[in-house]
């Protein structure tokens, strides 16, 4: 197969364990250009990589996110990507399978579902919790049902990309593609890949439980702009039961004791008040958001159409 409109986008960071193996796979797949954002490493990461045949460039911030948006913006002219980890965990295999959907025009962002083939000590048992619950949350924010919206083994249009919003510096950088191809109805499609586990002797730069922090934050911090109803909703239900809850207190504080708490019946109205508009601010952001999508789809239909 020809991989001449395909650039191979390898983000890396201490990764010398590795980083040969995946740049010599690639390169003796037929990939003939394979793009080595490098992180600052201070090991030979950098050195192996460029041996190895790979385009080595130097990323200008830190962060797995940054490194992708600058290296496809800048280094970047091809037609297509192919994304991957430099960690050895994915294969070469595969990559046939994620840009079928794009050459045959079915899709113009296509993610790795590593739980299709997650081969034993891949991902601990608390990582594939955490992913599901993840996976679930963004279906249910997000309204579509990627399967791993965290896979880092994905494929798409340069410009499909260019057309995101896209603003993380970290791993929460796949977490924003998702829902940005949720938002913008990007094409996407998901194809089954191969999970590895990382050779002995390489260490993940991954934190489970603060990149997974960062990853749920993202999540809701998205749903303001794709799903409002949801966003200010849940808002409003918490400061509307949170005010409930207060003036409960305070009601049986008065009714038993004759104990009277002005402060917190002032906080608790308050609350109820705020609660309710934001629900109601949910409802019309929601209608407005509903409306804007008609348009633009039929802005879509129309020129199309000519």
């Amino acid at each position: 197969m020809d991989y001449g409109d395909v650039c191979v986008l390898v983000p890396t960071y201490n990764e010398v364990e590795t980083i040969g193996d995946v740049v010599a796979d690639f390169r003796e797949a037929g990939f003939d250009d394979v793009l080595v954002v490098d992180g600052g490493s201070d090991d030979d990461t950098d050195e192996i990589a460029d041996r190895e045949g790979a385009r080595v460039v130097f990323q200008s911030g830190s962060g797995k996110g940054q490194a992708v948006r600058e290296g496809i913006r800048e280094y970047v002219d091809r037609e297509y990507v192919l994304m991957l980890d430099g960690d050895a965990t994915y294969d070469v295999d595969d990559a046939a399978a994620l840009l079928e959907p794009l050459r045959e025009g079915d899709a113009r962002h296509v993610i790795g579902n590593r739980f299709a083939d997650l081969r034993k000590g891949a991902m601990s048992r608390f990582n594939q919790v955490g992913n599901r619950v993840i996976n679930r949350g963004f279906g249910l924010v997000h309204g579509e049902r990627f399967t791993d919206i965290l896979s880092g083994y994905r494929a798409f249009t340069r410009e499909s990309f260019l057309s995101m919003t896209l603003s993380a510096d970290g791993f929460g950088i796949e977490t924003e593609m998702a829902v940005e191809c949720a938002k913008r109805n990007i094409p996407t499609v998901v194809v089954p890949i191969t999970y590895y586990p990382r050779p002995s002797g390489s260490d993940t730069n991954l934190r489970p439980i603060r990149d997974g922090g960062i990853i749920f934050l993202e999540l809701y911090r998205r749903a303001k702009t794709n799903n409002p109803l949801f966003y200010f909703g849940s808002l409003g239900v918490l400061s509307t039961v949170s005010g409930l809850a207060i003036a409960a207190y305070v009601l049986v504080e008065w009714l038993t004791r004759n104990i009277s708490h002005e402060v917190l019946a002032v906080v608790s109205g308050f609350g109820i008040i705020v609660g309710i508009q934001l629900l109601i601010f949910g409802v019309l952001a929601d209608m407005v958001l509903t409306l804007h999508r008609e348009t633009l789809q039929k802005i879509d239909e129309e020129t199309g159409s000519e």
